[in-house]
């Protein structure tokens, strides 16, 4: 071989000694370029030490394998060019010496999958049909059209039709089986018989007002209740249970005006036996006949009681001709509806009644399941002093037990107290029995269903989705608007929408509220109620009276002072009311034009409650503190406690120190002595005012 100097390049203009005091570096070697490597080439290859024998064996031992793994002869088997491929590749044969090149192979085939079946939902579009079975709208449209059915990609066709069309292309279909929140967490599946116990009778006691009604459940209780009710209607929904002959009879006490429509409803929803009270001096009245309705709408047991037998005059055969013409046939006439005559006041005929009632419940042979998830419906919920949501629930199934997770509507919350209608502390409750519960985050809706719930994070969920359900609902827009200028508005084409927040002291009467303002909705405006809920009237109603332009109704509940400025200086209209019929007589006035303000409230004074004495024949004497304005002796005045209207009357007393006095100003303190009145407590709020008649307008 030459030299390692001759075989270096001459390079011009170098000397050749420089060029020999360089390394022989990589590069200075890899110049020899081709010539190196054809040299190389021509090397003679090394022996690998295989033989032809060797080969051969090889080759047989692929034949066997071959044989063995497809159960095929050895010809057909060394037929299959993918079996061959998969030895020759494991034995590492391949490109390479002694293999066979990758150009000489086939490769292996493709094996594709078949769709033979797809999970559909209910309905789809004939687009998302085609991508699920794999196949171009194009071809299903082409099935659709022999099935007579002219469709488009984005035409929505169900699971019957898509299962033909499926078949067509050999693909069976199953159905999606959707699961919501509600099918996760209420458990309604049905009961076995053997799971089955009898309970209580849940009786609801119907009638028009002033018959007696609230006496009757009063006489049954043994405690009167009458004198609490303002304006001859029962304001609050309660539930009570009595033990009659060694059982228990649950009773609902729903109002008794039709403006109260939805309550009553409600009442019957979640009752066996209905008892119609008809004053037997009195007969059948509108509201007997819309209590009838209900319960026969709710498909629940009649029983009338003709109440009211101990007066003179009376004329019992009258009222069942007049009950009969409403498909009330009594027994003795050849018909099925027991009538009882009783007297609330002297107590005559009430054990026969309460008899009549258990009978019935025999009857219709009342079971539930009390091993179960607790289920039951709200009767009624409020705010009570200390600020705490309060609910009386009705237990319908299972047990319902301290430390139970319920939900109610779009609210999530724990069972931390329960007391029955005694007001007993109770650890649980089954079916047909009423409870107060303490745990709820905020007040619940009067009538939704509660269901006790065992995963908190799929319950938490669900409340999430309705409550973002709710707020939908109420986004809606409208225009400014007073009473005082309804209808002239109306008048000018520029109302077609009256908005209208209304808050009161119980849930049951903002519904019944709701559904009254609802009815009035006529061919020129419409009313739309976009809140309700309990409490006092608070800056954010004001708010979003604001910018809502709506109307702010309060049903026994007072503004703070605060509050009521900030609505004078924004011109939201607020209207207070006691009685609902009022509030309704003043819309439907301003709907025909002739609303104009009887009387304007001017709010004279505040005066806070320090300490409450009691004077012997007297009664309660407030001590206070007047916070501003002035009270006169001729004030009226009404009881505010924790934004809830509890008393409006007249001033009995004025004093300062031991002299009775006119008028006591802000920054001194006073005796108060409220007109038949002693129910006064610290921190009460005594507001005064004087009605003022203005002139129509």
């Amino acid at each position: 071989p030459p030299s390692s100097r001759s075989a270096r390049l001459k390079i011009p203009d170098i000397p050749e000694e420089l060029i020999e005091k360089l390394p022989d570096s990589p590069r200075a070697r890899d110049s020899f370029g081709r010539d190196a490597k054809r040299d190389e080439r021509r090397e003679p290859r090394k022996e690998t030490g295989r033989t032809t024998a060797d080969t051969k064996d090889r080759h047989r031992t692929f034949r066997q394998q071959a044989q063995a793994m497809s159960g095929r002869g050895v010809n057909a088997a060394l037929s299959d060019e993918a079996l061959l491929e998969t030895f020759y590749r494991d034995s590492g044969k391949g490109r390479g010496r002694g293999g066979r090149s990758r150009r000489s192979q086939k490769p292996a085939p493709v094996v594709r999958a078949v769709l033979t079946h797809v999970i559909l939902p209910e309905s789809l579009t004939v687009k998302e049909f085609a991508e699920a079975i794999k196949k171009t709208a194009a071809e299903v449209i082409k099935k659709l059209i022999k099935l007579g059915i002219m469709a488009t990609v984005n035409q929505q066709i169900d699971f019957d039709t898509a299962t033909i069309v499926a078949e067509e292309f050999d693909i069976t279909t199953e159905k999606l089986v959707e699961v919501t929140e509600e099918e996760i967490l209420f458990d309604e599946s049905e009961d076995s018989e053997a799971d089955l116990k009898p309970r209580p009778p849940v009786v609801v006691v119907m009638g028009h007002v002033d018959h007696g009604k609230t006496s009757i459940l009063d006489r049954i209780r043994s405690a009167s209740v009458v004198e609490g009710e303002a304006g001859g209607i029962t304001q609050h929904i309660g539930a009570y249970t009595v033990q009659v002959k060694g059982r228990q009879i649950t009773f609902l006490d729903t109002p008794g005006h039709e403006a109260f429509t939805t309550m009553r409803a409600r009442g019957a929803q979640v009752t066996d036996v209905a008892i119609l009270v008809v004053a037997a001096d009195d007969g059948v009245m509108p509201q007997t006949i819309e209590a009838i309705n209900h319960a026969k709408a709710a498909d629940i047991q009649i029983i009338v009681a003709i109440n009211k037998i101990d007066k003179a005059d009376i004329n019992i055969d009258r009222v069942k001709q007049e009950l009969a013409t409403h498909d009330l046939i009594p027994e003795e006439w050849g018909g099925t509806t027991v009538m009882v005559p009783v007297s609330a006041k002297t107590g005559q005929g009430m054990d026969e009644l309460l008899e009549m009632v258990l009978l019935t419940a025999d009857i219709l042979d009342l079971k539930a399941n009390p091993d179960k998830q607790a289920k039951g419906t709200v009767i009624e919920a409020q705010l009570d002093r200390n600020r705490a949501p309060v609910a009386t629930v009705l237990v319908q199934r299972g047990t319902l037990s301290t430390g139970d997770t319920l939900v109610i509507g779009s609210i999530i919350g724990n069972v931390r107290a329960m007391a029955d209608d005694k007001g007993n502390q109770v650890k649980s409750a089954g079916p047909s029995i009423p409870v107060e519960i303490l745990g709820m985050p905020e007040v619940p809706e009067a009538g939704e269903i509660f269901y006790a719930v065992t995963d908190d994070k799929v319950a938490r969920a669900l409340a999430e989705r309705r409550r973002t359900e709710q707020r939908e609902q109420q986004l809606r827009s409208s225009s400014r608007m007073s009473l005082d200028t309804l209808f002239t508005q109306m008048a000018a084409g520029e109302v077609k929408d009256l908005n209208i927040i209304v808050k009161a002291d119980v849930q049951g009467s903002v519904e019944a509220v709701r559904q009254a303002l609802e009815k009035l909705t006529s061919s020129e405006v419409r009313i739309n109620v976009i809140h309700g809920a309990v409490g006092a009237i608070t800056e954010s109603d004001v708010r979003l009276a604001e910018v809502s332009n709506a109307i702010v109704i309060g049903f026994n509940v007072r503004p703070a002072a605060n509050v009521a400025d900030m609505a004078k200086e924004t011109g939201v209209d607020l209207r207070m009311y006691r009685v609902i019929y009022h509030a309704i007589e003043d819309i439907e006035a301003a709907m025909k034009g002739l609303l104009a303000p009887k009387f304007k409230e001017t709010i004279l004074g505040h005066a806070e409650v320090r300490q409450v004495f009691r004077v012997s024949g007297v009664g309660s004497v407030a001590g206070c503190y007047i916070t501003n304005g002035k009270i006169h002796r001729s004030s009226e005045v009404r009881i505010v406690r924790d934004g809830i209207v509890v008393h409006e009357g007249k001033l009995a007393s004025l004093r300062r120190f031991k002299d009775d006095v006119r008028e006591v100003a802000a920054g001194y303190e006073c005796g108060i002595g409220i007109e038949r009145f002693n129910d006064i407590k610290e921190n009460d709020i005594i507001e005064a005012f004087e009605m003022t008649e203005i002139e129509r307008g």
